[in-house]
């Protein structure tokens, strides 16, 4: 008889717990592993019956994934901020272990994407692109600090470059000071040429795929943003809806209602009342939300038919900031559709009768 195995793993840096329940959500089995390929593929193994393997996405889940897919009937990689149940009552590694397996038995997870790897390596790019970013970025910000803590107006790039450096190291008083800005401006020019390096890399990576190539022909998405987006989405037919696609992306509007039926001369009728809206959802990928903010920032201010689109909505009386959501939801929705139909940009898809 093949029998059902719902397994939950609760993954660390050394060990991994696991529990085992049969269809009828009984405990079978229970034990600890290192966290070791070949422990856990043994482990495996030794299970008869159809495997269905949860562990929650964290630092070990792309490896896990990769490691389990095809020795497995189904692996899901379940979104740690969604499972309530590993809140309540006592928790330990054993409980969160019986907890996943539970809820996978139920239907009752969310699961994280995993499963595309021809784009892993722009994906990984991607990631190095957008820390150097950030990094330097960072330190720009303490080299601004440092001269505004000695009243020193320090507006604009110049700060940055090296032609007016000199100059700009004299005018702080101290050796401390000094050579502390000596040392940022080291790890600054360091910052910028991997910044660099990365950013011809991940061009030149990203440019192997012909997904690309639709991606740009899209206005405001240049090779770096297309990139990012080819990194991050990896596949378009993740998404069924472009609903779906804002929601991934942070530009979803969150909704509250409550008691929303009623009963009038008997029959049961929806009340005519407004929806609560509470914002943007905060549970997103970060930087697809730069991407698009960004882009709908720069088609605002030049031409080209976003602007028109964008002025459009102005004349409507809509605030400038709403506007640019508004703006950025309609590129992230092209976006989508020119991916997945494999079609370049068309201006028509602006026209009211198409948003």
């Amino acid at each position: 008889m093949n029998s059902v195995k719902y397994i939950g793993l609760d993954v660390h840096l050394s060990t991994i717990s696991v529990a085992v329940l049969d269809a009828e959500g009984k405990l079978v089995m229970h034990s600890v592993l290192a966290t070791h390929a070949a422990a856990i593929l043994d482990f495996m193994h030794g299970l008869s019956g159809t495997l269905h393997v949860t562990f929650e996405e964290g630092t070990h889940s792309a490896w896990l994934y990769d490691l389990l897919v095809r020795q497995v009937a189904r692996v899901v990689v379940c979104n740690p901020r969604k499972n309530a149940l590993l809140k309540a009552g006592n928790k330990s590694d054993t409980i969160d272990a019986r907890k996943l397996a539970e809820l996978l038995r139920a239907g009752m997870l969310s699961p994280v994407y995993h499963g595309e790897t021809g784009t892993a390596t722009v994906k990984q790019l991607g990631r190095s692109y957008t820390a150097l970013t950030e990094d330097t970025t960072r330190t720009m910000s303490r080299l601004k600090a440092l001269y505004r803590g000695q009243a020193i107006p320090s507006a604009g790039k110049k700060a940055y470059g090296r032609r007016h450096r000199d100059a700009w190291l004299a005018q702080l008083k101290g050796a401390g000071l000094h050579r502390r800005a000596e040392i940022l401006y080291q790890e600054l020019d360091s910052l910028q040429a991997l910044r660099r390096q990365a950013r011809r890399e991940l061009i030149v990576e990203s440019g192997k795929h012909g997904a690309v190539k639709l991606l740009r022909t899209v206005p405001f998405l240049g090779p770096i943003r297309a990139a990012l987006l080819l990194g991050r989405v990896q596949t378009p037919h993740r998404f069924r809806t472009k609903r779906q696609f804002w929601a991934y992306c942070g530009l979803a509007l969150e909704t509250r209602t409550s008691s929303d039926y009623q009963f009038v001369n008997g029959q049961l009728e929806r009340k005519k009342k407004p929806v609560w809206i509470r914002g943007l959802n905060l549970n997103h990928n970060h930087d697809l939300k730069n991407v698009f903010k960004s882009a709908a920032t720069s088609a605002s201010v030049r031409e080209g038919p976003f602007r028109t689109f964008y002025e459009g909505l102005l004349a409507k009386g809509m605030a400038p900031a709403m506007a640019r959501l508004t703006l950025a939801r309609k590129i992230a929705a092209i976006t989508l559709s020119v991916w997945k139909k494999g079609e370049t940009f068309d201006a028509e898809q602006l026209k009211p009768q198409a948003a």
